[in-house]
């Protein structure tokens, strides 16, 4: 039965079917002629898979994220990251990924981010001289930041499949965020200096003080949403519905941008955006209830323990796999059908479920803007108006980029655990 419903899932993904689709097609294929459960199991599954509290928090933080980009948020932090790096030569690449990090601390979505943040600094970059596929490619990977520090979907995703604390996996993202983002900092850095970018950087700079000053609002955001969670005075799920009044607060009384008009579009893309998540969320637990009941898991679990006798191997075999599953299935049905069957055999070798939670979101970011099938990729050159091949010659940096710095959160567990012993 698990070869028959693979091989329906790879022919599927090989036609185009969205992945959502194919992974429920394959699973009814499974129960239709491998099993002796109803067909009214496919609904009761599906229901199961999306009736659980903290995933509520998802429409919420989609919700808060596209009112920020719509509220003045987005350019206000654009103006803020650029007042502190904007003076040096390579200021303005610079500029994308702080202010993607600073993004990704209130949206929980690199799609969003991508867009969000994209939108002002592609085509500011180009008019700088930078060539438009570099613009995107630094846009697609800054993006990513958005799935690691916290809030973050997949975090979310991962802490409800597995049973592991959400809190704790927010704070453990802190780390592994912030050390790609000083990574592509310091990248940018040296690159544009050796290669003669932007050497315009410092025309239309705003200085600190002013901009402090109107960012001041959006900058208390995370501070809100982050500091009432571990403080204890809302659960994580709470805090999205905090942030989506406070984005509303902020971008229609503070700023004055998001108007009554607004709203509607705002509320049709988040809807559209939750349901596409949703759906892949339901028919991955419907898959994962299937290959539960196979007996999988178990297998899998007696096959690694037999080839990989030490957890350094072992980790190296799931980033390597890993790495390819990002690069064709979307993230949120990786993390849904693997971490289930992948964690219990982690936690045997002594690995910490909150850092393998880490180890599997920041592979999946990866795979984001690695082609074939990276989404940040997609978004970005919708945004440059460009084909992903253009990206090619590009790109290969950045993905080495994070890939160093993967190798450094697998094997140095500190820098996603540092601040958890720290606070817990």
């Amino acid at each position: 039965m698990n070869a028959v419903i693979g091989l329906s899932l790879i022919i599927l993904f090989t036609l185009g079917v969205p992945i959502a689709v194919s992974i429920l097609l394959a699973s009814i294929i499974g129960i239709e002629f491998f099993t002796r459960f109803p067909l009214l199991m496919v609904p009761q599954q599906m229901f199961v898979g999306i009736d659980n509290f903290p995933l509520m928090a998802i429409p919420f933080f989609i919700l808060a994220g596209n009112l920020m980009a719509a509220g003045g948020i987005s350019q206000r932090l654009v103006d803020l990251a650029k007042s502190l790096v904007g003076g040096m030569q390579g200021g303005l690449a610079m500029t994308c990924v702080l202010t993607c990090m600073l993004f990704a601390a209130v949206s929980g979505s690199s799609v969003a981010t991508t867009f969000a943040i994209g939108s002002i600094l592609i085509p500011a970059m180009v008019a700088h001289d930078y060539p438009r596929p570099l613009a995107a490619s630094i846009q697609a990977s800054s993006a990513e930041l958005g799935v690691l520090i916290p809030p973050s979907i997949p975090l979310i995703l991962y802490g409800v499949s597995t049973d592991t604390s959400i809190g704790r996996l927010f704070i453990a993202g802190i780390g592994p965020g912030l050390l790609i983002g000083t990574a592509l900092l310091v990248f940018l850095y040296v690159f544009c200096r050796l290669r003669g970018y932007g050497l315009r950087d410092r025309e239309d700079r705003t200085s600190f003080p002013r901009a402090v000053r109107r960012a001041w609002a959006a900058l208390l955001m995370p501070v809100v949403v982050i500091g009432g969670i571990y403080g204890g005075v809302f659960t994580p799920t709470e805090a999205s519905a905090v942030a989506v009044f406070y984005a509303l607060i902020v971008g229609g009384l503070v700023y004055r941008e998001l108007t009554w008009r607004e709203l509607l579009p705002i509320l049709r893309k988040s809807v559209i955006s939750t349901t596409t998540v949703m759906l892949i969320i339901s028919a991955a637990a419907l898959f994962s209830f299937l290959i539960s009941r196979s007996g999988l898991p178990g297998e899998v679990a007696a096959w690694v323990t037999q080839v990989f006798d030490s957890p350094v191997t072992f980790l190296m075999a799931v980033n390597v796999m890993l790495l390819v599953v990002g690069m064709f299935v979307e993230t949120s049905a990786a993390i849904l059908v693997l971490a289930p069957i992948f964690t219990p055999i982690a936690i045997q070798y002594g690995i910490d479920p909150v850092h393998f939670g880490l180890i599997i979101v920041v592979n999946l970011a990866l795979g984001m803007f690695t082609p074939p099938l990276g989404v940040n990729l997609f978004a970005a050159c919708a945004v440059a108006k460009l084909s992903i091949e253009q990206l090619f010659p590009w790109l290969l940096r950045f993905v080495l980029v994070v890939l160093v710095c993967l190798i450094a959160i697998t094997y140095m567990p500190w820098i996603s655990l540092g601040l958890v012993d720290l606070l817990y």
